[in-house]
């Protein structure tokens, strides 16, 4: 898999505001308010930078949090993991093994058979109907 790198100003042209804060930035959505929180339609979540497929709707689960949750990426190497120690705390955050867009964070509160919950923001994917 290639690399995908890119300046701000090439991802500024591509993404929305909120989709290069979030991806680009590492923001968050409010929870409640991405367009994906409560989608139920079978198909792949994909990252909205580079296209990668990231999530099957079948591992998606509602969480109560208001974002987008799964319990697994479609591969391990999908996705990127790494030590987040903002906000006086220590997570993991997720990221696009493609092209580094910040997707979310994963924790260990989730359902069987994982136990992983994928909490990602809704600017950060794009869904793609099966």
């Amino acid at each position: 898999m290639d690399k995908i790198t890119k300046t701000d100003a090439e991802w500024r042209e591509q993404l929305t505001s909120e989709q290069f804060n979030v991806t680009r930035k590492h923001g968050t959505e409010r929870a409640f308010t991405g367009k994906y929180h409560a989608t139920k339609d079978p198909g792949t979540y994909e990252c909205i930078c580079c296209g990668q497929p990231l999530f099957a709707s079948e591992t998606k689960f509602d969480s109560g949090t208001g974002w987008p949750s799964f319990f697994q990426p479609l591969s391990k190497e999908a996705v990127t993991e790494k030590d987040d120690r903002s906000w006086f705390m220590t997570r993991t955050e997720v990221l696009c093994s493609r092209c580094d867009a910040h997707l979310g964070h994963v924790f260990d509160d989730g359902p069987r058979p994982t136990g992983l919950r994928y909490c990602m923001n809704s600017a950060s994917l794009k869904f793609k109907k099966a």
